[in-house]
């Protein structure tokens, strides 16, 4: 149709939105054509009122609502928010792994008391295992379709009471039932935390947060055994577990107040509009890739967490306060590694390398420096190995592309039963790593072929995500929108 001379153009609504975002984009001075230039994800970040449809704005009053960015569901909350819940994400993380220390440094108190035997004792280490791995699948469906906010307090106060309560047992098998419970109530720290993350966060974004939450876990082993130590020193076992366990709690305070008071993903926040049911959860190659190179991954931690210490002080003849001050240390490396790892990579992605190459290129050179375990073993003096073991955990600079990378391949509601796939497959690696290294040494009296073997089977994984691993495309999903309050 023809338009008279001098008539101005008529706007729809959806092009008055992109003008006013050019003007403030551009302070003013920007023109609409540049404003399509840009990705939707920048529009989406920029602009969100613009991803709710024709029409529809964004209301003011509604924090956690859901906004479609790179295929998945992002919550529209403040970039200061997001981060305070990264940072108690992290402090969760930490005494998880606090909590889960507390038993092997108190162990030989314990089995006086309790009168336990050695098969007795690897009984009671074992056990928080059974539950922890077993639960991982059903946490990770939990964290797909539940709230958050309450499912994780509600879990983590469950494992803090369990540590707690623990300085009350006074039987074996009251000792071993406190052990699981820990279990099911820490099974939700990866699977949860990679799920939050997930939506807060978009694609090219999540290397360094992921990692930054979860190095909390290497911060709980490298200052956890000294400070266990020292309040046992101080107050005896039983006060202690009481002390560790009982004070955690307070950390359900704050993140009750940070979290939004509806955090969960889009598909649960509209269980109740009508939508249509999801498609049954396929496990396709993407999840394999993901699991076969976790478990090579869990593998060598496990084996630095299990046989580390016991390594510095029969091989090396260290006592045992020196040997945990060694320990300490590449545990610290393998921590400081981890958020360091997720933030180069995110960054070399925001100049727009191509996030595929990019993540997986991270991963092979942080897995490479594994290989750094066999000289540690043939090292000649105690700071030697030391150095070595500092440089074999470099091995942390994957752990934040790992777990984006899980974020990326998974559909956006699917994140924490993949998570717990994923991290169900690592701790069959960390059941296996302690057995198989200590058969190895008891064959050969040295421990130069189990640290082999981990650094084998750790390199082993570079090929799942090479090979097996695709592009790291978001699964699409449709675009949906779930309601919050500010809280």
């Amino acid at each position: 149709m023809v338009r008279p001379a001098g008539q101005v153009p008529r706007r729809s609504a959806p092009d008055d939105r992109l003008a006013d975002c050019a003007l403030r984009l551009g302070n003013g001075g920007c023109q609409l054509e540049c404003f399509h230039l840009l990705t939707c994800a920048q529009i989406a970040i920029c602009c969100p009122h613009l991803t709710h449809g024709d029409g529809e704005m964004s209301d003011p009053g509604k924090s956690a609502s859901v906004v479609p960015v790179f295929g998945a569901s992002l919550l529209s909350i403040s970039n200061s928010r997001r981060w305070v819940l990264v940072g108690l994400l992290f402090v969760a993380s930490f005494i998880n792994y606090l909590d889960r220390a507390t038993i092997s440094v108190a162990l030989p108190l314990i089995s006086l008391d309790l009168h336990l035997g050695p098969e007795i004792k690897g009984l009671v280490l074992s056990a928080f295992f059974w539950s922890y791995a077993l639960m991982q699948i059903p946490v990770g469906w939990c964290a797909d379709r539940w709230n958050l906010r309450w499912l994780y307090a509600g879990l983590f106060a469950v494992w803090s009471l369990a540590c707690g309560l623990t300085g009350f047992a006074g039987s074996l098998l009251v000792l071993i039932l406190l052990r699981i419970l820990l279990g099911v109530g820490e099974s939700i720290y990866l699977p949860g935390g990679t799920k939050i993350v997930s939506m807060m966060f978009a694609s090219p974004e999540r290397g360094f947060p992921s990692g930054l939450f979860d190095s909390g876990t290497r911060l709980g082993l490298a200052v956890g055994a000294p400070l266990i130590a020292a309040l046992i020193m101080a107050y005896g076992w039983r006060h202690m577990f009481a002390l560790v366990g009982f004070s955690a709690i307070i950390w359900v305070v704050p993140w009750l107040l940070a979290a939004p008071k509806n955090l969960q993903s889009a598909r649960a926040a509209t269980a109740d509009s009508g939508s249509p049911p999801a498609r049954r959860m396929h496990f396709n190659r993407n999840l394999l890739g993901i699991c076969l190179g976790f478990f090579c991954f869990d593998y060598y931690w496990y084996l630095l967490v299990t046989w580390l210490p016991d390594y510095l002080v029969t091989v090396r003849q260290l006592t045992l306060l020196r040997a945990g001050f060694y320990a300490a240390l590449p545990f610290l490396v393998f921590g400081i590694c981890q958020p360091l790892g997720g933030w180069i990579t995110d960054w070399f992605i925001s100049l727009g390398w191509n996030e595929t190459r990019t993540r997986k290129t991270v991963i092979t050179v942080a897995f490479l420096c594994g290989l750094l375990l066999i000289p540690a073993a043939r090292a000649e003096s105690p700071l030697g190995a030391l150095g070595f073991l500092m440089g074999s955990s470099l091995v942390g600079l994957a752990v934040g592309n790992l777990f984006a990378i899980i974020q990326c391949c998974a559909p956006p509601a699917e994140v924490g039963i993949w998570t717990g796939f994923e991290n169900f497959a690592g701790n069959i690696g960390g059941v296996l790593a302690p057995i198989t290294t200590g058969f190895l040494i008891a064959r050969t009296g040295t421990y130069l072929p189990g640290f082999a073997l981990a650094a084998g089977v750790l390199s082993a994984g570079i090929l799942a995500y090479w090979f097996l691993v695709g592009e790291l495309n978001p699964v699409p999903c449709a675009p949906q929108s779930g309601k919050g309050e500010r809280g």
